[in-house]
Order: structure tokens, then C-alpha cells, then sequence
């Protein structure tokens, strides 16, 4: 099945669309200057698997994806995980990021390591370059909150997800984001010390992994375009879209942990969500940036 409705360039091997709309210039010019996530020097294919083997949403999603099978990764970034997805498998793993300079450490890192199953796309969300049902995964993990209208690009990159396929979307939670709001505003007062001591992650980094600590820093305190969410707003997005409800990350009940993310579980009610939202931002969750997880499939 053809990928694409537009036909693009191919320049230094990675598929090309015009980029124009403004918001979106914005955010490619900003990780331009700031790819997120970096790599290790002497980073390999597996190093790379070792470290995504050690998150466990990753892991069950490459074991869920199986073999011969499209995945789509939106919002790329320098594909680290594209890259951890098509590792020791068959399936053709498509990285679509609107910054070329970050699509390019990810296909040199492929070409260093033969890698030859990641296919790279520069376009823009909006563009909508992209055909429909084609894919059988797609991952959009911390992207569509660096949109004009998160959305308008959720309706757009569902269109490309095949009947029965499995969506993953995270998003900033408008109540756990609060902690790094509150870091954010203190940060702009005293600068990089400060965050260095009261932000979780940053604690987590080796001091010598400086790349990684200015593109942590500058990703969650210096990004020009952000937006908050709820777990009933993309559970109305699920519904107006025909997406089917199978999990979250944390669960919509209080206090539940989450074995398996792909494991099929009930959504709540309005008090179960509201309470387990207002509980992440005393967790790990609220302490690292405030991200939740969706996973969804197309009825």
C-alpha cells in the first residue's frame, strides 16, 4: 500500500514536504537548536535497545507490534524510538518530525548501525501528506501538545490508522503539569541551579551528560508552544473518532497500577479520573513533566 497522497522530495535519503504553517516553524526552529532527545556519544543499536528495553510502555509495544507491520511514529523527534522499534524486526517503522535536522541524527545513527527498515519523513501534522488506513501503530507520545490545535492534528493522524489498529497518545495533564509550571516560573528567576536541584529528572542524569540536560531543560521550560489536557477530554476525542478506549497511563482509578498498558481496562467515571489526575501531581508523573497516556483502537 502506497504511504503517501503527496508526493515529497528525497534528499540525503529522508522524505521531504514543505513546512509552512507558522506555529509549526516555530517548533522545527526550536529543536533545531535543541534536539530532543540526544544521543550518547558512542551510542549503537544496542545501547539503544538496551535503554529502550528499560522503559516498559516501549517494550510492550515493540512485543505488541509483532512482525510485517506499518508503524508511524509522530513527532519523531531524532527517532530514538523509531530506531528501538525497528531494531531485530521486519516491520517498516515510518519517523515523521517537522525538524530536518533532528530526522537527520536519526538516519545517520541508521546508517551507522544498517539499519534499513526506518523511513524518515519531514512534514508538518496539518499537511495530512499522509494516506489513509495504512498504518497498523501509531506512536504520538509529547507532540500533539507542541501544536497550534492538538486536536485537529489528533483527527488527522487517526485518519492513517487501519480499522482495529492500536493508537498511543501522551499528552501534558492540565492538573500533574502543575509542579513543572510553578519550575518553570522559578527557573526564570534563578536560572539553571535551580532546576538542577528541585527537578527529578535532571537529579536522574549524569552531570557529564551535558547535550542531555540543556535538551531536557530547554524541552520542559523553554518550549514556545505548550497545551494542557484532561483524561475526559481525549476520551471525547475517542469517542467523537471512533477510537475504543483500552488504557491509560496512570490508570483512570486511583491507586491502580498498570501491568500491561495494551490489556483492555474500564475508563471510570468523572470522580475516579478527576481524583487519579489530582494524585499524579504528588507522583513521579506530576514530578517529571506531568505526562499521561492514552492507548486507544480504531473501531
Amino acid at each position: 500500500m502506497e504511504v503517501f497522497k503527496k508526493k515529497g522530495s528525497i534528499k540525503d535519503g529522508i522524505i521531504q514536504f514543505e513546512v509552512n504553517e507558522n506555529i509549526t516553524k516555530k517548533v522545527a526552529d526550536f529543536y533545531r537548536k535543541n534536539p530532543f532527545p540526544n544521543y550518547d556519544n558512542n551510542e549503537d543499536k544496542y545501547s539503544l535497545t538496551a535503554k529502550g528495553d528499560k522503559n516498559k510502555f516501549a517494550k510492550e509495544f515493540k512485543n505488541l507490534i509483532g512482525f510485517n507491520k506499518k508503524v508511524l511514529e509522530v513527532g519523531s523527534g531524532t527517532s530514538q524510538l523509531a530506531l528501538y522499534f525497528s531494531i531485530g524486526t521486519n516491520n517498516q517503522i515510518y519517523a515523521l518530525d517537522s525538524t530536518l535536522d533532528s530526522l537527520k541524527l536519526g538516519k545517520r545513527f541508521a546508517e551507522l548501525n544498517n539499519i534499513k527498515n526506518t523511513y524518515f519523513i519531514k512534514a508538518d501534522i496539518f499537511d495530512d501528506v499522509l494516506n489513509e488506513e495504512t498504518f497498523d501503530f501509531i506512536w504520538c507520545d509529547g507532540v500533539l501538545h507542541h501544536t497550534k490545535n492538538a486536536y485537529d492534528a489528533f483527527k488527522i493522524i487517526i485518519k492513517s490508522l487501519k480499522k482495529n489498529g492500536i493508537i498511543v497518545v501522551g499528552l501534558y495533564n492540565k492538573f500533574a503539569r502543575v509542579r513543572t509550571l510553578l519550575r518553570k516560573y522559578l527557573y526564570k528567576i534563578f536560572g539553571k541551579k535551580f532546576v538542577m536541584i528541585f527537578d527529578p529528572h535532571l537529579r536522574k542524569l549524569n552531570k557529564d551528560s551535558k547535550e542531555k540536560i540543556t535538551a531536557w531543560i530547554k524541552d520542559q521550560y523553554e518550549h514556545p508552544v505548550e497545551s494542557l489536557h484532561s483524561f475526559d477530554e481525549i476520551l471525547n476525542w475517542f469517542s467523537i473518532n471512533n477510537i475504543e478506549f483500552i488504557n491509560s497511563v496512570p490508570s483512570c482509578y486511583p491507586f491502580s497500577s498498570v501491568e500491561n498498558i495494551f490489556e483492555k481496562k474500564q475508563k471510570g467515571n468523572f470522580f475516579t479520573r478527576l481524583l487519579s489526575q489530582i494524585l499524579m501531581i504528588f507522583s513521579p508523573y506530576g514530578g517529571e513533566g506531568g505526562l499521561f497516556i492514552f492507548v486507544g483502537r480504531k473501531v
